[in-house]
């Protein structure tokens, strides 16, 4: 998996919602280790996300030919500051991310934010 980006300065303020598609290589290490290690990293920098939704993909409808997916997952940081001190943290990179590379085929990760309708 290559990171393409991490932007440093999204614009506008508030929560940011990422987007998490994943390609499980290994579904319990993903359930069973790194979430639990994830969790405990978030703990440690003193900072909160909220899982908003964690689904089955049933279908790919509209998609790239032989793009699939297994689950997806929309989780909820207070900022995209706080999504980004997570992803550069350095006990995010020795403990949940190595389990993430092994739980995982493929993943995309969009940051996304909520606008009204």
């Amino acid at each position: 998996m290559t990171v393409v980006t991490i932007p440093e300065n999204v614009p506008g303020t508030g929560p940011v919602l990422m987007l998490n598609m994943l390609k499980f290589a290994d579904r319990r290490l993903y359930f069973g280790e790194y979430i639990p290690a994830f969790n405990r990293v978030m703990k440690m920098l003193g900072l909160e996300a909220k899982v908003n939704v964690v689904s089955n993909v049933l279908a790919s409808v509209i998609a790239d030919e032989g793009e699939e997916w297994d689950a997806i997952a929309l989780i909820e940081y207070t900022s995209a500051e706080a999504f980004l001190t997570v992803a550069q943290s350095d006990e995010y990179r020795e403990f949940a991310e190595p389990l993430r590379l092994a739980a995982l085929k493929d993943l995309k990760l969009y940051m996304t934010r909520p606008f009204d309708l």
